[in-house]
């Protein structure tokens, strides 16, 4: 997982083709091996708590606070904008 969220590639992603290749083939690799070494009572005592679970968390507050924290950010973005052309 460190591999798949981590900067730093194995083959750089600039490059045509063979860029993109080892994360096509790593990532679902390395997800396979992980998978592999969770023990198998582990993986049905997760399965058994997952379709226990009928309604899924939410939260009205975040609902509310994330999108104003993205117009602000866009109001903000285009003042600053603004103020640059009128100067």
């Amino acid at each position: 997982m460190a591999y798949a969220l981590s900067p730093i590639d194995l083959i750089p992603d600039f490059i045509p083709i063979i860029g993109f290749l080892d994360d096509i083939l790593l990532v679902p690799l390395g997800l396979w091996i992980a998978m592999r070494m969770v023990p198998d009572d582990v993986i049905e005592d997760c399965r058994v708590q997952a379709t226990q679970l009928t309604e899924r968390p939410t939260s009205k507050t975040a609902a509310l606070v994330i999108p104003a924290i993205w117009m602000g950010a866009a109001a903000a973005i285009g003042w600053v904008i603004y103020e640059a052309i009128a100067s």
